[in-house]
Order: C-alpha cells, then sequence, then structure tokens
C-alpha cells in the first residue's frame, strides 16, 4: 500500500473530509487531494505532523511494505474497512462519470416531456376557443388527453430503462466505498472544471423562468386574445422545461464527483439520512405526482397546475431541512 493509499485509508478512519485534514495540518485541501491522488508527496514535517494526528508511526506512513497499522484497534478498523468497503478503481470512476452524463440527459429529457405534455391541451383549448379550429369539445379533449398520456408514458419508460441501467452505481450514493489510487484525484479535477459549466447552467435557468413569466404578465394588463395567451402559456412552460433541463442535467453530473469525492450531499452522515428519509421521499411525491393530475382534469386549467411541482420542491426542501435540523438536535441531546 503506497503513502497515497494510507492518507485515504487513515482520514476515512476517522472520519475526516479532506478539508478537515488540510485544517488540522495548516493547509489547503488542494493538497490533501494531491497526495491522496499521488500527485505530489508531502514533505517530512506534514509526515511527522500526520503520524501523530492519525496515531501511527512514520515507518506505517512511509514503508510501503508495511501494510497495517501497528495498534490493534488500526488492524481491527483496517480488516473491517477492507469487508465493508467497496474499493472504486481509476477505470472504474471514469466508467461512472461517462454513464452519468448520458444519465443525467435522458432524466432531464423525460422531466422536459412531462412538464410540456400539457401543452398540447392548452393550445387546442385556445384555438378552439378562438374559432381557428372547429373541433368539438369531446375531440379536442380526447386529442389533449391522447398526447399528454404519450408523452407521459415515454417519460416514464426513459426514467425505468435509465434507472435500471444505472442502478448498477447505486453503492456509490448509499453504500460504504474507498477511492482508489488517482479516483480522488480525477474527481477533484474534473469538478473543479465543471464548476464554470455549472454556475452558466444554474444562471441561465434562473433567467429563463424569470424571462418565460414575462409575456404573460404583460398579458394581464392587455386585452388580448384567448389563443394569444395559450401561446404565452406553452412558451412559459417551455421556458421552464429548458430550465430544468439545465438545472437536471448539470445538477447529476456536479453531483456525481461529490458522490467519488463523498463530500456535500454524501457524506456518510448525509447517505444515513437519505436513507431515512427515502419512505417520506416516496409517499410525498406521489402525493404530489396525485394532486397535480387531480386538479388538472378536474379544472382543466393546465396552465396554472403546473405551480404544483415548483411548490412542492420547495415544501421538499424546506421539510427535509426541519427534520434533518430536528435528527441533529436530537444526536447532541
Amino acid at each position: 500500500m503506497i503513502l497515497a493509499d494510507k492518507i485515504i485509508l487513515l482520514r476515512k478512519r476517522n472520519g475526516w473530509s479532506q478539508e478537515d485534514l488540510a485544517e488540522q495540518l495548516m493547509i489547503s485541501r488542494q493538497s490533501v487531494s494531491k497526495w491522496e491522488s499521488g500527485a505530489s508527496i508531502p514533505d517530512l514535517d506534514k509526515i511527522i505532523k500526520m503520524s501523530t494526528l492519525f496515531n501511527v508511526s512514520t515507518d506505517y506512513l512511509l514503508k510501503e511494505e508495511i501494510e497495517e497499522l501497528s495498534s490493534e484497534e488500526g488492524m481491527a478498523f483496517t480488516e473491517r474497512e477492507e469487508s465493508s468497503a467497496r474499493v472504486i478503481s481509476a477505470e472504474e470512476a471514469e466508467e461512472f462519470l461517462t454513464e452519468t452524463r448520458s444519465f443525467g440527459k435522458m432524466i432531464g429529457l423525460g422531466v422536459v416531456l412531462c412538464i410540456l405534455s400539457p401543452a398540447c391541451a392548452i393550445l387546442l383549448s385556445g384555438l378552439t376557443k378562438s374559432g381557428w379550429l372547429t373541433l368539438t369539445e369531446t375531440m379536442a379533449d380526447g386529442i389533449s388527453a391522447t398526447v399528454l398520456l404519450l408523452m407521459i408514458a415515454m417519460a416514464v419508460v426513459i426514467f425505468i430503462l435509465k434507472g435500471i441501467h444505472y442502478s448498477k452505481y447505486d453503492y456509490l450514493e448509499k453504500g460504504q466505498i474507498v477511492p482508489g489510487y488517482g479516483v480522488e484525484g480525477i474527481a477533484s479535477k474534473r469538478k473543479e472544471t465543471f464548476s464554470g459549466t455549472f454556475a452558466i447552467c444554474i444562471a441561465i435557468g434562473v433567467a429563463l423562468c424569470i424571462l418565460g413569466i414575462v409575456p404573460l404578465t404583460f398579458l394581464q394588463e392587455a386585452e388580448a386574445e384567448t389563443v394569444t395567451k395559450c401561446v404565452c402559456t406553452v412558451f412559459l412552460l417551455a421556458m421552464i422545461a429548458t430550465a430544468v433541463y439545465l438545472f437536471i442535467y448539470s445538477g447529476i453530473i456536479y453531483g456525481s464527483y461529490d458522490k467519488l469525492l463523498r463530500i456535500g450531499d454524501y457524506t456518510n452522515e448525509n447517505i444515513a439520512f437519505s436513507r431515512t428519509m427515502e419512505p417520506i421521499a416516496g409517499i410525498y411525491w406521489s402525493l404530489a405526482t396525485a394532486l397535480y393530475f387531480f386538479w388538472s382534469f378536474y379544472t382543466a386549467k393546465w396552465q396554472i397546475t403546473w405551480i404544483v411541482w415548483p411548490v412542492a420542491g420547495i415544501l421538499y426542501a424546506a421539510i427535509m431541512g426541519i427534520i434533518k435540523v430536528i435528527m441533529n438536535a436530537r444526536k447532541k441531546k
């Protein structure tokens, strides 16, 4: 076992992130990342400090032939770590990152189909009421329902197929892993490179959401035809769909780096919290979906009912935040 692997092993043994170790050594996180990726080697002063911090000998850190910790506790930990955690190789990490890009695109596309599914109903309603189309109400409703269900069916197929294919990486999100040699270096570098793209996607998405509502806001003050209002509503849905695609695609990719680095939402503590909340999340989003379809079909006001999704998302984040605060408070007691 080389020095880089030993630093990773000992840091995780103590439950420290790269930032935690860097703070105790009074260096930057990037320095720790370079050590663990094998891009650089700590100097003797830092070796001695780590020896004290980790409670191991400098021989253990420096000599590759020494594979086990000298203390009984260290040896027991090594056995537990090797038996319960999965070591991620650089090749496996590269394959995961490549698959994640494809997964992000397809999941984003599926969500776009769901958001745009009411567009046909809105347009047909406006065109029929304005006399641009000579369709009976029954025919218009039938066509609208058919298109809506087809788009949702396509989205569901995408979610199921991509979900099944991507499920082979569930251990990265829910299990214990140990990054192999060079993995943390790869993930850190990729994340740093993608950070600019991620920020741009979020900024553009927010701007699209704001700009999308401008035409409808303007029409509220003007006497516009029904068909014009319907077109503006579809335009709003398209802008929101594009924004959500950017959020999902960039967010999934950005999150993949955190999964490998075990930071952000993917620390051991947050993973345990996510497991606890899975049943609640399933019930919550099932109820939100049921509410959306019931409200939409009952009122036929598709230009309004889409608001269920952003409101549900905000409430979900708030509920999860409150639950997490309560759980942390109980732990401290």
